[in-house]
């Protein structure tokens, strides 16, 4: 299961940031990845399929997207992933300097 939290931070060398820098930090990998696995998926879907998960996202209805998703595109876990795992290197590469700004601050 995926697991966006400290150990996560962790790996990626971001372990020592600040605990505020952290929660900020978690989030904004969760709101990335999100929206990078929003955008991989709406470019598979087609429009009938875009209409359906617009209209459960719109309710909130998390339970039901998923199931929607898990239907519709089955190895969507799989593209959940790939961009997770791009999105690590991506702030693998930065996390020094990312340390450095917050120890600036």
């Amino acid at each position: 299961m995926l697991q966006i939290d400290n150990n996560l931070l962790e790996e990626i060398g971001l372990g020592s940031l600040p605990a505020e820098e952290k929660a900020r930090m978690l989030r904004h990998i969760y709101e990335t990845l999100e929206m990078r696995v929003g955008m991989t998926l709406a470019a598979q879907m087609s429009d009938q399929q875009l209409v359906e998960f617009e209209a459960l996202a719109k309710q909130n209805n998390d339970k039901a997207a998923l199931q929607w998703l898990e239907a519709n595109f089955p190895d969507y876990k799989k593209v959940v992933e790939e961009e997770l795992n791009k999105l690590k290197e991506e702030i693998r590469k930065d996390a020094q300097a990312l340390i450095d700004a917050t120890a600036q601050e």
